[in-house]
């Protein structure tokens, strides 16, 4: 596909964060044409945050202005977010894009909003999964990647079988190979308990669940490390990113939220794109959140959500 033909959308995610802001900052960074962007956003949010360089169409949600209140959570925001990106899914199930990037959301304001969801990811799975597609949490900045295998949950309730594991990194091989064009990817991945859980001293789920699900995933060819401790793992891509070096491993692969995206956003925090795999689009997103602390005073950092756009248009 050519570049003319590609088309990605964008929302701008919570009205009273920083979402606007970076969206208009980044695309007149960027300066795609008119014919590769479409925002779901509304005229007089653009408007309050800044100024196009470029008319983009924008695919009008209504908002009345007098509730564009900065640094304010609140219901009206939250659900101007999500039918935004409800509008982006439709968009994608009719085959109008090809890439979705989605500005910050606040969980709050669409839970005052009646949507019960624990992310946007969330979101996107609940309206583009069809025949057990499972959306995955995947982490970019350059070629330090990863991959979470339990999304937004409670660390109480996070749950893993052999299967599950399995059919995750069979899906990660899969997409390295189709959209990075990397033959043979080298994954590296993390112990769900301190020390590899010391021969089950500290925990069985190496025993139980990770080694079986590692012995059968080599079985089927896939380049993996046994489980390695996460406090000492991440230290080669880390010292690798910050001296421009080759990460180690083309992925780690963490067992759950925190343990991932701790080294990641410690090291490379504005360079951090989330990206959902798994599903038929690829949706990306800024590694922060809605910054509502800085919102509307001209003072949030593009970088994040120009990698967001930049990946969600070259992938």
């Amino acid at each position: 596909m050519n570049n003319f033909n590609k088309k990605i959308v964008i929302t701008t995610g919570d009205v009273n964060g920083i979402g606007a802001e970076i969206t208009i900052k980044a695309l007149n960074r960027i300066g795609l044409p008119k014919e590769n962007v479409v925002l779901i956003s509304n005229s007089h949010v653009l408007d309050f945050y800044g100024k196009l360089k470029i008319d983009y169409p924008v695919v009008e949600v209504e908002f009345d202005k007098k509730d564009i209140l900065p640094g304010r959570i609140s219901a009206a925001s939250g659900e101007f977010g999500f039918k935004a990106l409800k509008i982006a899914c439709d968009m994608a199930k009719e085959g109008k894009i090809n890439a979705i990037v989605t500005a910050p959301l606040s969980k709050i304001g669409m839970h005052m909003a009646g949507h019960i969801y624990s992310g946007q990811t969330e979101v996107l799975q609940k309206f583009l999964g069809h025949s057990n597609q499972r959306a995955e949490m995947l982490f970019v900045a350059c070629d330090f990647r990863v991959l979470l295998l339990t999304r937004h949950v409670a660390l109480k309730e996070v749950f893993l079988t052999k299967e599950s594991v399995i059919e995750q990194i069979l899906n990660l091989d899969s997409f390295f190979k189709s959209k990075f064009n990397i033959s043979h990817p080298k994954f590296a991945l993390c112990a769900f308990n301190p020390h590899a859980g010391e021969g089950g001293i500290l925990g069985k789920e190496e025993i139980e669940i990770l080694n079986p699900a590692v012995e059968e995933l080599k079985k089927n060819g896939i380049n993996l490390t046994e489980p390695m401790p996460a406090d000492t793992l991440f230290v080669g891509a880390a010292k690798a990113y910050l001296s421009n070096q080759k990460s180690p491993f083309d992925c780690y692969i963490a067992n759950y939220h925190d343990q991932g995206l701790i080294p990641i956003k410690s090291i490379a925090l504005e360079k951090t794109v989330n990206m959902t795999i798994g599903l038929d689009v690829i949706r990306t997103s800024p590694s922060h959140g809605t910054a509502f602390d800085i919102a509307g005073q001209n003072l949030a950092s593009e970088d994040s959500m120009v990698e967001a756009i930049t990946q969600a248009f070259q992938i």
